[in-house]
C-alpha cells in the first residue's frame, strides 16, 4: 500500500512510469503488445478494459476508483489514502487479511496506491486465479466492516507513515510547502497523505461517508491485462462485479479552479539533516485534460528536451560541460484532472553555489523562449518517447497503468491510441510557444532546501 508522493526526476516520463510501476504524464499512451484493446460497460456502470497479451501465462487485474485526495471534503485531508488502507480490512464474507493470504498462496503479488486523482488496487496472478481476484475485489467494493476497533489502529499506522515518509524527510516537507504555495486554490495544494492535524481527527463516520459516496461500480474502472480473452473477462466481470449494486450518480468532478497568478514567490527551508543544497522552480500549467489542443504534448516534449535525462540541455550544460551541478532536470505532471505543474530543479557540485546553478537553469529556459529548439533535438525527443512506449508494451502492468490512469483522469481509450501521432505532430514552434507562455519567472515558485548554518555564520 502506498501513495504517489515521490516526484522522480531526470528521465522521460514514460520511462519513469516503468521504473516505479506508476504512470505519469508522458507515459500515457501505447498500443498493446498483441490483440486489440476492448472496452465495455456493465449494467451497473462499471467500465471494463481488456488488454490481451498472451506471451506469458499471467494476468494483471486492477480496479481504479475515480477518487483521490483532491476530491476530499475540506478539513478531511488524508481520507482517500486512509481509506485505501481500510480496504485491506475484513468484510462480512472474508476476515481481514484473507484476500492478501489468498494472493500469497497462489504466488501472486498485490498492492494499492493513492494519488491526487484516483485510487487503484491491483494483483498479478495466473489466469486461473482471475475469477478469485474479481470475487474478492467485488466483495470489498461494498461489504467492508468498518468499526471503531478497525479505524483507530489503522489511523495510527497512517500517522506513523507520515512521520517516517514526510516528517523525517526535509525534501518531502519542502515539496509540501512548495505545492501549498504554487496552487493557491486547487486542492492539489494539499498533500495526498494529508496534514498531520487532520489525519489525527479522521474517524469511522468520515470513512463510512467516503466509502458510501465514492466506492461503487459506476465510479470504478476495471482493467485486465495479460493472458486473457475479452469474452472471458466479460463473463467473469458480470458474474462478480455485475452483482454489485450501482451507487449514487456523482456530479462531474468540478473543483476550485486556479486563479491567474501574478507573483513570484519563494519557499525556503533550512534543516540540519541537509548536506547538499538544492532548488526547484515551478509553474502552474495545463494538464492533458485542461490544455488547448497540442499544448500538453508540447509541454511533455519541452520537459524532455530541457531536462529529461542525460541528453537534455540542462544535464549537458550544467553537469557535463560546466561541471557546476550534480543534478539538473525538468518534469511535467500531465496526467491530472485539473491544471498541473511544470518544474525545473538542480543541485550544485564542488565549489559551485546554488545561485550559480539556478542562474544557469534560467539561462537555458530563456534560450528556448528566445530561440526555440532545434529540429534534431525535437526529433530525438519524439523518438525517445516512442521508444519508451515500446518498452511499456513489454510489461502488462505498465499497460494496465497507462490505460487506467488515463481513464481515471478523464481520458479515453481513443486518447491512448492517438497519443503517439499527436506527439509526432508537435512542432518546434509549438514548444517555443508553450515555453514563452507558461515559464514566466514572474509567475513561479522557487523552493530552496538549505543546510543549517554553522556557528558564526
Amino acid at each position: 500500500m502506498g501513495l504517489e508522493l515521490i516526484r522522480a526526476k531526470g528521465l522521460p516520463q514514460a520511462l519513469l512510469a516503468l521504473a516505479f510501476g506508476l504512470i505519469g504524464a508522458g507515459a500515457l499512451h501505447a498500443a498493446p503488445s498483441d490483440g486489440t484493446v476492448s472496452s465495455f460497460n456493465l449494467e451497473n456502470g462499471m467500465q471494463v478494459v481488456v488488454i490481451p497479451d498472451h506471451r506469458a501465462p499471467i494476468v494483471t487485474h486492477m480496479v481504479w476508483y475515480k477518487v483521490g485526495s483532491a476530491d476530499q471534503p475540506p478539513g478531511k485531508s488524508g481520507i482517500a489514502h486512509f481509506f485505501e488502507h481500510l480496504m485491506f480490512k475484513g468484510t462480512a464474507e472474508h476476515k481481514a487479511g484473507e484476500f492478501s493470504q489468498k494472493v500469497a498462496e497462489i504466488g501472486g503479488s498485490e498492492n494499492a496506491f493513492t494519488t491526487y486523482d484516483y485510487t487503484a488496487y491491483h494483483q498479478t496472478v495466473a489466469p486461473g486465479a482471475l475469477e478469485t481476484m474479481m470475487s474478492f475485489e467485488a466483495d470489498r467494493m461494498r461489504n467492508l466492516v468498518l468499526t471503531d476497533a478497525v479505524i483507530g489502529p489503522e489511523r495510527d499506522v497512517i500517522l506513523e507513515e507520515r512521520r517516517s515518509r514526510i516528517e523525517n524527510n526535509p525534501g518531502a516537507l519542502l515539496n509540501e510547502e512548495v505545492d501549498a504555495t504554487l496552487f493557491q486554490n486547487e486542492p492539489y495544494r494539499i498533500p495526498v497523505i494529508g496534514w498531520m492535524n487532520e489525519i489525527e481527527k479522521l474517524n469511522r463516520v468520515d470513512a463510512t461517508a467516503f466509502y458510501d459516496r465514492y466506492y461503487a461500480p459506476n465510479n470504478a474502472i476495471l482493467v485486465v491485462a495479460g493472458d486473457v480473452e475479452p469474452d472471458r473477462v466479460r463473463e467473469l466481470a458480470q458474474k462478480t462485479y455485475g452483482k454489485v449494486a450501482r451507487g449514487p450518480d456523482l456530479p462531474p468532478r468540478s473543483r476550485p479552479e486556479e486563479p491567474e497568478q501574478n507573483t513570484k514567490r519563494t519557499v525556503e527551508m533550512t534543516d540540519a539533516r541537509v548536506s547538499v543544497p538544492s532548488f526547484s522552480k515551478s509553474w502552474v500549467v495545463p494538464s492533458y485534460q485542461t490544455a488547448k489542443p497540442g499544448e500538453a504534448e508540447a509541454l511533455d516534449l519541452l520537459s524532455e528536451i530541457l531536462g529529461g535525462g542525460s541528453r537534455s540541455r540542462l544535464y549537458q550544460q550544467l553537469v557535463v560541460k560546466q561541471g557546476i551541478a550534480s543534478s539538473a532536470g525538468a518534469f511535467f505532471e500531465g496526467t491530472m484532472v485539473d491544471d498541473t505543474s511544470f518544474a525545473v530543479y538542480g543541485a550544485p557540485r564542488g565549489e559551485a553555489g546554488l545561485q550559480q546553478v539556478e542562474d544557469a537553469v534560467d539561462v537555458e529556459i530563456r534560450r528556448i523562449i528566445k530561440d526555440g529548439v532545434t529540429a534534431d533535438e525535437l526529433e530525438k525527443a519524439k523518438n525517445r518517447f516512442v521508444r519508451s512506449m515500446i518498452f511499456a508494451r513489454d510489461n502488462q502492468a505498465s499497460m494496465a497503468n497507462i490505460y487506467g490512469s488515463t481513464l481515471a483522469t478523464g481520458g479515453t481509450v481513443a486518447d491512448v491510441e492517438q497519443w503517439p501521432d499527436k506527439i509526432r505532430a508537435v512542432t518546434a514552434e509549438e514548444i517555443k510557444a508553450v515555453a514563452a507562455k507558461y515559464l514566466n519567472p514572474d509567475r513561479s515558485v522557487a523552493g530552496y532546501l538549505l543546510p543549517a548554518k554553522s556557528d558564526g555564520e
